[in-house]
């Protein structure tokens, strides 16, 4: 049996107030697992915890993460900077506060590929080239001249998820990346994130409040409740959960959970299968 890729077990918060408890997860190679939970959950603490980012925040962390076996919490902060990026990769939810209006994309993009790679600017033109297109974003020089501010928001979170697959990472962490898109362009992102994750690509975990993404685009589902993880489910078991943090997160599906279940049982595969056909 393959190791996991990511492992963790934690106990973090701040201060004086632990905010996850014994959480403890795992995630295999090319799985897309989601990770849900209401608000105040502990959700961005995780998230701050498996990237190394905690101290920065004023946090504190007991326990393990590992990715591919190697504990990352012994980790310095300059070998954590080598892993963020390249092995493990963030598409944060807001693009508006993820890139900075003071730089063009073209700026965003060279100073992602010179964090982790030699200057080679034909290699860097190639490369930036083939992940705005698996985006369906243009790579023309002027595309690439305008700043994140006239471009649309369906656009800038395009031109994250093209940033956090720049060096190829083994895992991407996607933090409530459709929450500020109208639903159109939530499921065009729904269904990118599947075509570019999976079992022949990265692993996904994507954390979300909206159960209805997860559904659509994950399997299984982890349920975040009081700083544990309560429940790994598949979206079918999901269904018949009692508890009561899966409750709360089920009463806020727009139609009833056997509905959504018998159109996107398949949801992943019928994503991807879409996708390659525009």
């Amino acid at each position: 049996m393959t190791d996991p890729l990511l492992e963790v077990s934690i106990r973090a918060g701040y201060r004086d107030h632990a905010v996850l408890q014994d959480l403890a997860f795992s995630l295999n190679h090319g799985q897309r697992l989601g990770l849900v939970g209401v608000s105040g959950a502990g959700k961005s603490t995780l998230l701050l915890a498996i990237l190394g980012l905690l101290p920065g925040r004023n946090g504190w962390l007991r326990g393990s993460v590992k990715l591919e076996q190697q504990e990352l919490t012994t980790l310095s902060q300059s070998r954590l900077r080598i892993i963020r990026g390249r092995s493990i990769a963030l598409i944060p939810q807001s693009p508006a506060s993820a890139l900075s209006p003071a730089l063009s994309l073209a700026a965003h993009f060279r100073e992602a590929w010179r964090a982790h790679e030699e200057a080679n600017d034909a290699k860097m033109k190639l490369r930036i080239e083939e992940v705005l297109s698996s985006v369906g974003m243009p790579s023309h020089p002027d595309f690439l001249r305008r700043r994140s501010t006239e471009i649309s928001v369906g656009q800038a979170q395009r031109v994250l998820i093209a940033l956090a697959i720049l060096h190829r990472p083994k895992l991407i962490i996607a933090d409530e990346p459709t929450s500020a898109l109208d639903p159109l362009a939530r499921m065009e992102i729904l269904k990118l994130l599947a075509e570019l994750t999976g079992p022949e690509a990265s692993a996904l975990l994507y954390v979300s409040h909206d159960i209805l993404s997860v559904l659509t685009l994950c399997d299984p589902i982890a349920v975040l409740d009081s700083g544990r993880v309560t429940e790994i489910l598949s979206p079918v078991e999901i269904a018949r959960s009692q508890s009561q943090a899966a409750r709360r997160l089920l009463e806020s599906l727009p139609v009833p959970l056997e509905l959504l279940l018998e159109h996107w049982a398949q949801a992943p595969s019928a994503i991807r299968s879409r996708a390659q056909q525009q």
